[in-house]
């Protein structure tokens, strides 16, 4: 077939029907002779079956198209084309729910009982009772059924919740409020969890050349030479910009408010030059925590070096998920560095420079590479020196470190 056919049959093809296609594929391969249908059919891309039974229709003189058929339109004929999966078994999703159903797991009866939910798992265990699907079928109909993925959260909380749990979360809130319309600093404060330096693994994936994926090594034991790195955050709220202080010794209540120092120095002192007082919301518990004496006696040390209050509030357990800097600055990093092993602080510094989002975060990282030591005791007499004032609702969870001498 010379090149000019071939293109013409390419191009008529992107106009017609289903049914006009076949017809029009047919008589090309006929005028062809011997060999016409497979010629045609490596040049359109339809299937000779499909051709073959357009020559039989052109040939056929009793023919009768199906659109001069009660003056319709219809390119097939009334119930062509393939069975939907729920026309071949009106029963399919009542067993794909017996399998995905959650009140089933366990059950000697359910026989995924072991074995992962997967969509090609559900799909084998379909086709052992008869169904004949394949697997993203499967995932057609669990949509249907108003399944999704779902990820493990952290929603159940350990031991009893505290009465107060509600009214701190209001506190709070209204206690930022306040801070933010005059203009005075509000900071959500944590550490986020220590990373082993070295070519580890890093859960996640980035782009690359296909078949060349970022080697690294098949173990995730720590390497003493390389240490490990303890990000501490700051995030202000007010001017959606965070602070991260990289330590690589110990996450002690010094290395914390060292943290909060250098944001201070390095950024807050910028944004707020006007400022009255300092407000710092925190978890409950680790080295800023509300039990925490060496964090209050390190408070005092920076309210001193400030002169300004610094006011406290602490979430309730279990309830650290609701901090800002959760969200706002550390989910925010992870998404950046996922698939990208943390082979050096440098890397890890880089990194976290560099997380944006669309609303406009901003991060500031350094290395802290002061050694912080463990086991510091504070005794009564330094406890007895804070210039400390606790809220009538939860002094546990809310106070007050003024410089020392000033009163209140």
């Amino acid at each position: 077939m010379k090149q000019a056919d071939v293109e013409r049959i390419k191009t008529n093809v992107r106009f017609l029907n289903e049914s006009q296609l076949r017809k029009y594929l047919a008589s090309e391969a006929i005028s062809i002779g011997r060999g016409g249908i497979t010629e045609v059919s490596a040049i359109s891309g339809v299937h000779r079956n499909t051709i073959s039974i357009g020559v039989k229709e052109l040939k056929d003189p009793n023919y009768v198209f199906p659109d001069h058929i009660n003056n319709t339109t219809r390119i097939r004929k009334e119930g062509g084309g393939r069975k939907s999966i729920l026309t071949l078994y009106p029963d399919i999703l009542d067993a794909l729910e017996r399998l995905v159903d959650p009140e089933t797991y366990g059950n000697p009866e359910n026989p995924l009982r072991w074995t992962t939910k997967s969509l090609r798992n559900l799909a084998e265990e379909l086709q052992n009772e008869g169904y004949q699907i394949k697997h993203d079928k499967v995932g057609d109909l669990l949509k249907q059924l108003g399944y999704s993925l779902q990820q493990n959260q952290k929603l159940k909380q350990v031991g009893k919740q505290s009465p107060d749990r509600d009214g701190q979360f209001k506190h709070i809130n209204s206690t930022a409020i306040r801070y933010l319309n005059d203009n005075q600093p509000v900071i959500s404060i944590d550490c986020k969890k220590k990373e082993n330096i070295g070519d580890f693994k890093n859960n996640g994936s980035e782009y690359r050349p296909t078949g060349t994926p970022i080697a690294v090594l098949d173990h995730d034991f720590p390497l003493p030479e390389k240490g490990k790195a303890a990000p501490y955050g700051v995030y202000d709220i007010l001017n959606n910009e965070g602070y991260v202080n990289i330590g690589v010794t110990h996450d002690t209540a010094a290395f914390a408010v060292n943290s909060i120092r250098n944001w201070w120095y390095y950024m807050g002192c910028d944004r707020f030059p006007n400022v009255g007082r300092l407000y710092i919301t925190a978890d409950g518990g680790g080295s800023n925590g509300s039990r925490c004496k060496l964090w209050k006696v390190q408070l005092q040390g920076l309210s001193d070096e400030l002169s300004i209050p610094i006011e406290v509030s602490h979430f309730p357990p279990g309830t650290s998920k609701w901090n800002k800097i959760e969200h706002r600055l550390f989910s925010q990093i992870s998404k950046n560095w996922r698939g990208h092993p943390l082979d050096s602080l440098a890397t890890i510094v880089s990194l976290i420079s560099n997380t944006t989002t669309q609303t406009g975060l901003s991060v500031k990282c350094n290395i802290d590479w002061a050694n912080y030591e463990t086991g510091i005791r504070v005794t009564d007499e330094e406890l007895s020196g804070l210039n400390i004032t606790q809220n009538e609702f939860c002094g546990y969870w809310n106070y007050t470190v003024y410089p020392r001498g000033e009163m209140h």
